[in-house]
């Protein structure tokens, strides 16, 4: 079985970082490498980490369809948020969830994935 139509970007033996199918770009939960850092700043590192596999795949923040966030703690909610919207400045919101979740690592205080159309 052939799957030549299905792009996978930054892959490993666990999962793709990114899969392209019919000009949809489906990017795997994205944590901090920087475990050191508060809520604030893991959310500003994951947000960069997205910007960057967005246009790996020949898209962007505008072309968002949905998002999911993963909150270790729903008390970040707030502050998660204010980056989040200014961080979408100029673009239409995605579909969204925000979900609390018990993360992998304990040191992880967000996951966030998304879903994306194509230019």
């Amino acid at each position: 079985m052939s799957n030549s139509d299905i792009q996978k970007i930054n892959t490993n033996e666990v999962m793709s970082a990114v899969t392209v199918f019919n000009k949809v770009v489906y990017l795997s939960g994205q944590v901090p490498k920087n475990t050191e850092q508060d809520v604030a700043g893991q959310t500003r590192e994951i947000l960069a980490t997205i910007d960057e596999l967005l246009a790996l795949a020949n898209t962007d923040k505008s072309r968002l369809l949905s998002a999911q966030l993963y909150l270790k703690n729903l008390s970040d909610f707030s502050t998660v948020n204010t980056i989040w919207v200014d961080w979408l400045k100029g673009c239409v919101a995605p579909s969204r969830a925000t979900i609390q979740a018990d993360l992998v690592n304990p040191n992880w205080l967000i996951e966030i994935a998304v879903t994306a159309a194509q230019k």
